[in-house]
């Protein structure tokens, strides 16, 4: 038999706004802070290289770049030691580097010289910056298939390092009509490349946080040694020598120079 009086007490109670029944609210969903703040770190480092481009500092400009490509190169790495990685994340990564190793790298190397092409140059510098987009596209739709080995086409900020390492090596020379036509060329294999099947080493595989050989930490200090003798020129160097390793190989194949893996 049902109380009156408890009855009467629970009506008073819901019209005062008390529910009966308990208030369950959707927990509030944060970020992780230290990946995303490298993150931050690679996308300033993008547009101050913008702004550079636009005041004529192409050095500087270049070598925003190149701290962007540190941060972006972290952000990751430490996102998965932390076990910090996020959708989030992901996304806010590839936005960093759209700015940074896409429209960056195409203001920077139009503002040096290339513009002096007209519309071939603004060609050049357009290609470029809708391959780096594609190219992301492209890794973000993939990242749930692939295993972390390889990259599918150049990654962007090993292209950024090929047109900023160009525009850094001769940013206090006056450019010629060659030097221009070299760095439209340049600009534009490296959007190429990047939308490319070409497969790279990807590194993720290396562990940081395992125990390696002395010679192993001699080697990165004999690393930093040499490109602190000509940073610019050496950056540059490795560039291009790690973004046409993957055509080379394959010419090796089709003339069957290198025998092809089993």
């Amino acid at each position: 038999m049902v109380n009156k009086a408890d009855s009467a007490e629970k009506v008073v109670e819901i019209k005062q706004g008390q529910s009966a029944e308990p208030d369950v609210r959707p927990a509030r969903k944060g970020i992780y802070l230290l990946p995303n703040l490298l993150t931050t770190g690679a996308l300033f480092g993008g547009f101050y290289a913008v702004l550079s481009g636009f005041s004529g500092e192409y050095e500087w400009a270049a070598m925003a770049i190149f701290a962007a490509m540190l941060f972006d190169g972290l952000d990751g790495r430490v996102a998965r030691m932390t076990n910090t990685q996020s959708d989030f994340g992901v996304q806010y990564d590839s936005l960093s580097d759209m700015v940074s190793f896409g429209v960056a790298p195409a203001i920077v190397a139009y503002g040096w010289g290339v513009s002096d092409l007209g519309k071939l140059g603004l060609a050049a510098a357009f290609v470029y910056a809708s391959c780096a987009a594609l190219r992301l596209a492209r890794f973000n739709v993939q990242a749930g298939v692939s295993d972390g080995k390889v990259f599918t086409g150049l990654p962007s900020p090993v292209a950024a390092a090929l047109v900023a390492g160009f525009v850094w090596s001769l940013h206090n020379v006056e450019p010629s009509f060659w030097l221009s036509s070299l760095a439209a060329i340049l600009t534009t294999t490296a959007g190429l490349l990047m939308v490319s099947n070409f497969e790279y080493p990807s590194f993720k595989q290396f562990d940081l946080k395992g125990k390696v050989p002395f010679i192993a930490i001699l080697s990165a200090v004999m690393g930093f040694v040499v490109i602190t003798i000509d940073p610019p020129r050496i950056l540059l160097a490795i560039a291009i020598a790690f973004a046409f390793s993957a055509p080379l190989l394959w010419v090796g194949k089709k003339l069957r120079l290198i025998p092809a893996r089993e």
